[in-house]
């Protein structure tokens, strides 16, 4: 028998709000939530902007002692996870060992190994932290969220930079679809907002310098975009076996019908020549959702404000929907919480679950100057209204990485 997979909870912690609905909300009226560094120093940097987590308070969903013992990442997935499984409903102490948790993170605990290294360097080995391996190493956000909740299925991370969150969810699907968990809790955590990030990929000119206006430096498919902001948070979705999830009468998000990852084989940072890597994907999504092109109605895009990603993400939309490409509905909702990195498939498919349950398409906002190159719908500036039945979420790596998730509105 077929075993299908839908999203019954859902947990955020993003530059634009603390959870679910006020992230929702934010986005859907074109807020940016990009603003002034404040978490250290950036007077000898650059780039002084990026989407900081606001307001959060990490002993709202963790006492103390693992505040302490904690990077910032962790607290944020623990945050997202929380408020994923209460969303859900989901009695996990009551079936331990049929749920999972996959929660990636692209780099890990940075904020620790920046503090580490200075402690080192400043004041010498001896005064490391014994915590400081368990702080930093990327799979911690998942081992820990498995700890809290006693979840004793399945449990990894995944780690393949920007397409991580996507890959934790996708992979997640496939281990419900195989019988090995009936629920996981997977996407994505992030807290890479250091001072070595930060001058790191500022040298590559991977980031916008547009230091004095913030809100507008994260531009995706405008022919004026300089480059990503570089940005915090995390996703989580409750992913659990359907027949389960409507015996119990949970709510439904959206089906996942389609998921589908590849490589590009090219690049350390560029996209394969017309986003050929990315575009496989999504015909191979499509062939497992059993679904034409034509049947997308809207795509949340990987769409990060560079040069590069922004003109290959549309070539491949073009390759794939060919004169469909032109009546789907596109947008990228990095344009307002700038590029989680990790967490942006996480956060981005959950987004892409409410615009089903609503039927709203967020917008890209920032979309001034078109390009010639990016000459499709890209849901300019304002949120549209319109009922969906079917879409899509996007993540594309560096290393050459590609997700394609394919979601479907639960009407029952």
């Amino acid at each position: 028998m077929t075993v299908r997979v839908g999203i019954t909870g859902i947990g955020m912690i993003t530059p634009v709000g603390n959870d679910r609905e006020t992230t929702w909300q934010a986005l859907c009226a074109g807020t940016s939530g990009i603003g002034p560094i404040t978490l250290f120093d950036t007077s000898e940097h650059d780039v002084r902007i990026a989407g900081e987590i606001k307001g959060f308070d990490p002993l709202e969903y963790l006492d103390r002692k693992d505040v302490r013992h904690t990077d910032r990442f962790v607290q944020f997935a623990m945050a997202a996870a929380t408020q994923a499984v209460n969303d859900s409903g989901l009695d996990i102490a009551s079936m331990p060992d049929d749920v999972g948790v996959v929660i990636g993170s692209g780099s890990g605990g940075l904020t620790t190994l920046d503090q580490q290294f200075r402690i080192l360097f400043d004041r010498g080995p001896d005064r490391i932290s014994p915590f400081f391996i368990t702080m930093m190493v990327a799979d911690m956000a998942s081992g820990f969220v498995s700890m809290r909740f006693g979840a004793r299925g399945p449990n990894f991370a995944t780690v393949s930079a920007c397409a991580t969150g996507a890959h934790a969810i996708g992979e997640s699907c496939e281990i419900i679809k195989r019988g090995d968990a009936v629920a996981m809790l997977a996407g994505g955590a992030e807290a890479g907002s250091t001072p070595m990030t930060l001058a790191a990929f500022s040298i590559m000119h991977a980031l916008s310098r547009r230091n004095d206006d913030p809100q507008h430096a994260s531009r995706p498919f405008d022919a004026d975009r300089d480059g990503f902001v570089l940005s915090e948070g995390a996703g989580v979705v409750v992913l659990e076996n359907l027949e389960h999830a409507r015996a119990r009468g949970a709510h439904v998000y959206a089906e996942v019908v389609g998921y589908a990852a590849t490589s590009d084989a090219h690049h350390i940072t560029e996209p394969a020549p017309g986003g050929a890597g990315l575009a496989r994907a999504m015909r191979r999504a499509l062939r497992k959702a059993e679904m034409r092109p034509a049947e997308i109605e809207y795509i949340n895009a990987h769409g990060t404000s560079t040069k590069f990603n922004d003109r290959d993400e549309t070539s491949a939309i073009k390759d794939v929907f060919g004169e469909d490409a032109h009546h789907v509905a596109i947008s990228s909702t990095k344009s307002m919480t700038g590029h989680l990195m990790g967490a942006a498939g996480g956060i981005e498919v959950a987004i892409t679950a409410l615009a089903l349950r609503d039927g709203v398409m967020p917008p890209t906002i920032n979309y001034v100057t078109p390009d010639p190159e990016c000459d499709l719908d890209y849901v300019p500036n304002v949120a549209r209204k319109q009922p969906i039945q079917v879409a899509a979420s996007n993540s594309m790596g560096f290393g050459g990485h590609n997700a394609v998730i394919i979601l479907r509105k639960d009407d029952r």
